[in-house]
This record gives C-alpha cells, structure tokens and sequence, in this order.
C-alpha cells in the first residue's frame, strides 16, 4: 500500500477545476520536492470540512478553552492560490478519516483510496495522511467550503442545482423552473 505521508505539508488545499455542473474537485498535499493529487467528490469536500469543524470545535468545548485552536482562520494560513500543475492524480478517494493527535496538538486526516472489494487480487488501497495544525484545518475549512459554494446555485423551491436552463424541479411536479404557468 503506498502511503503519501505529509507531517506538516508546506500546503495542503482542496480545489475544483471546470465549469460548475462538470467540476472535478481534489485535494492536493506538497512538502520537499513531492506533491501528491487526489480526486474527490464535491460531497466528499464539503463533509470533510464539516467534520474538521466539528472536530476542532469539540477539542476546544473538551479542553474547557485552553486548547490552542483558532475560532476562525488566520490571515496568515489563508492559500487562494490555485491548485498546482501539472495535475496528475494518484487515486480516487474512497474513505476518508480525521483524529485528533493530543501530543502534537495537531489534525489527522487520512484519505484513502477507493476499492473493488469485489477484486481479491487488487492491490492494496494507496493513502494520502496529512497531519496539520489547528490553524491550518480552519485555513483548509474556509478554503473548501468557499469552492464548494462556488458552483451552481440552488432552486429557491427544492434546493437541487441550476442549471442554466434551469432544471426538472420535483416541487413543480416535473416543470422546468421558470415555465410553471400561474
């Protein structure tokens, strides 16, 4: 199993490349001279930041408020940079998992790639392990959930995307919207 170890990365960020409705979304890690590239659903981005939230927001309620953990990101740790080429992913993300490292005082998040549990001769599932600081989870947060809302906007009536024709909505009962008649 080839494991991408990153502990810290000299960055890490989630990106979206493509128009919204055709996204491909990626998390990319990069430290001395390696940069590993993995692909992920839009899902999979929006719940990862979710969960660090959470996560950070829970060591700080358990430690009374004395653990060392932004409420917001720093300025500093703020990467709106673009991702990095030449874009060449190593796997496709399958599960992912986060933990707290309470000697480091740092987040551990480990994607792993997907598998054919079908395929008893496939190899071993590739890993992306990133260990980052509380500060630098709340830069990753903000920056994934600001892409995630990026893409198309989302029907006032169910919540599906737009598209620029607009879309097949369920509360219309099968109309377009914007062709219902009154």
């Amino acid at each position: 199993m080839p494991v991408f170890d990153y502990d810290p990365p000299e960055r890490f960020v989630a990106g979206a490349l493509g128009q919204p409705g055709a996204r491909a979304f990626f998390l990319q890690a990069r430290a001395e001279g390696r940069l590993t590239t993995v692909a992920l659903e839009k899902l999979q981005v929006a719940a990862l930041a979710g969960r660090l939230d959470e996560l950070l927001d829970e060591v700080l309620r358990r430690s009374g408020g004395t653990a060392h953990i932004p409420a917001l990101a720093p300025n500093d740790l703020t990467d709106d940079g673009p991702l990095e080429t030449p874009l060449d992913e190593d796997f496709k993300v399958g599960t992912m998992a986060l933990a707290w490292d309470p000697d480091t005082s740092q987040v551990v998040i480990e994607a792993q790639e997907i598998v054919d549990e079908e395929d008893e001769e496939a190899p071993e599932p590739a890993l992306l392990r990133v260990r980052i600081s509380a500060g630098a989870a709340r830069a990753f947060t903000a920056r994934a959930l600001q892409i995630v809302a990026a893409g198309r906007p989302p029907c006032p009536l169910c919540g599906q995307p737009l598209d620029a024709e607009g879309h097949v909505c369920v509360r219309l009962n099968g109309y377009r919207g914007g062709e219902a008649a009154s």
